[in-house]
């Protein structure tokens, strides 16, 4: 019997501030760059924003293993797809199809939250995953341990057709915000700008 007062034990989840916007000519997904388990730094340079093909891309918060694991997965499935097919995958094929991979984990769960977002022949777009797959299309999202502060600050600024400049500084608004306050998210930021002409990475360092 747990004694009175005695608090309850949780298994600790990586934190992380995992950020996802549209704008008018393409879609930007960044995330900060620390690992950490519990209280402890792992690693200053983890990287959680990942390319799956020319025009879609992934950004997570959770376990890194996992975040790799399942976004090979989908990179493999869309490499597959084009061969056969003929074409890209679309967005929301793609996160359907990692929809599929983490619905059929749900006993032995990917500990993974994931936007995927890119540009396709219907436009820009967002989608928003949790770890047993359910798809939430969205204009903008926040997932991982600095949500609550990164979400105030992307409510207040996002607008409607914003340029690809404006939804970068909106981003880096949004994570330092939540960087000065959640200790599980800091040391910098990593981004994947997402346009027709193809995508492009590139990161700050605090």
């Amino acid at each position: 019997m747990e004694r009175q007062g005695q608090q309850p034990q949780y298994l600790w989840v990586p934190g992380a501030t995992t950020v996802g916007v549209v704008c008018r000519d393409g879609t930007i997904l960044a995330s900060e760059k620390r690992v950490s388990y519990g209280y402890l730094v792992v690693s200053k340079g983890g990287k959680k924003v990942f390319k799956i093909t020319d025009r879609i891309g992934a950004a997570c918060a959770g376990l890194v293993s996992d975040m790799q694991i399942l976004v090979r997965e989908v990179e493999a499935y869309a490499n597959l797809y084009s061969l056969d097919v003929g074409r890209s995958i679309s967005v929301r094929s793609a996160a359907k199809l990692m929809s599929n991979l983490l619905f059929n984990r749900r006993l032995a769960p990917l500990i993974t939250q994931t936007i995927v977002g890119g540009i396709d022949d219907e436009g820009t777009s967002l989608y928003v995953l949790d770890i047993l797959g359910s798809v939430i299309p969205d204009k903008y999202a926040v997932v991982g341990s600095g949500t609550e502060i990164a979400m105030g600050v992307l409510e207040e600024g996002y607008k409607e057709d914003m340029t690809m400049e404006e939804g970068k500084d909106l981003v880096v608004r949004s994570i330092k915000s939540a960087i000065s306050r959640d200790v599980m998210s800091g040391d910098g930021i990593d981004f994947l700008l997402i346009t027709k002409d193809g995508t492009r990475e590139g990161s700050i360092k605090f």
